[in-house]
């Protein structure tokens, strides 16, 4: 069983305004909400691509009823713990530029976080673990290294994408596969990191390091696999961006849809790519019938 885990879900609301003005009355042209965080991003891009996944984490009042709601009508499990405030909302604006605002998360006690836990310490070698997000600020930013070290010993895969202080930690619990960006890498090495030469000095130092796998995403530049005998490259495809939200967690989700399927990490490597850029050009997160269009144009090559 694939199971993500979201400690910071949110319901994202997008709205597209045109031309808006600060500090002015603005009419909304168009809205949606959607159930948000990258662990929930990679459960709903697994469900499209026809894998099963479960949705760990915590959730609370009718923020979270709304977020559990709108998985369940896809198909997805969820056993979050429940926490007695209100999961956030992130306010996603979309005009000539685009402006984030994302909210409070609710407070999660001791007894919260050991439930959670205890969940954990059910998972066994045949489980994959995605932890995957920011660390809500009551919880230590240690939080992603102690769950890695809690399944250590049962043989679970984790796959983290974090950044900040919250990677610097997880890269010394040495989980199997990390997903930094090429902004994240540099920031945990105190270096900029642009070329591709530079993605592969740096992501094989984590992989020397313990880290038995590494994706760098670049963006536009497309993706990076490290790992001890190889450098992959995933170009980008072609198409008309529609979404910058949620990118990396397809990649992580198409990625898993195949490697849980057959082992094969070139063949994931691809249809990571693959969904992340379908998602790319996507108004929502990826589907199956994207990620076939999108899949011919992605040719994995040794670097």
């Amino acid at each position: 069983m694939i199971y993500t885990c979201t400690l910071n879900p949110a319901i994202d609301y997008f709205l597209q305004v045109d031309h808006f003005k600060a500090g002015e009355l603005n009419h909304v042209k168009a809205d949606r909400k959607m159930p948000g965080g990258k662990g929930i991003n990679v459960s709903r891009v697994l469900k499209h691509l026809g894998l099963t996944s479960k949705c760990l984490g915590f959730i609370g009042g009718f923020t979270g009823e709304f977020i559990t709601g709108k998985l369940a009508e896809e198909g997805i499990e969820a056993d979050f713990v429940p926490v007695d405030g209100d999961t956030r909302i992130n306010v996603k604006l979309k005009s000539d530029t685009e402006t984030e605002i994302n909210g409070v998360a609710p407070q999660i006690t001791d007894a919260q976080l050991d439930a959670l836990f205890a969940k954990l310490a059910k998972l066994t070698d045949k489980d994959i673990l995605v932890l995957s997000g920011s660390v809500p600020a009551t919880l230590p930013v240690t939080i992603y290294k102690d769950m890695i070290e809690k399944v250590s010993g049962s043989g679970v895969k984790v796959i983290a994408d974090t950044s900040g202080e919250a990677f610097k930690k997880v890269v010394t619990a040495k989980p199997f596969l990390v997903k930094p960006n090429h902004h994240e890498l540099g920031e945990y090495f105190g270096v900029t990191v642009e070329s591709f030469d530079d993605v592969k000095k740096y992501g094989k130092k984590l992989v020397d390091g313990g880290i038995e796998h590494v994706i760098v995403s670049m963006g536009g530049k497309g993706a990076i696999y490290i790992d001890k005998d190889e450098y992959l490259f995933a170009p980008p495809a072609k198409g008309e961006l529609k979404n910058s939200v949620g990118a990396g967690d397809s990649l992580v989700g198409g990625f898993l849809s195949e490697y849980a399927v057959n082992g094969n990490f070139r063949q994931a490597f691809r249809k990571g790519a693959a969904s992340g850029s379908a998602t790319a050009f996507s108004v929502d997160l990826c589907t199956k019938e994207k990620v076939e269009e999108v899949l011919p144009q992605i040719t994995v090559t040794n670097i």
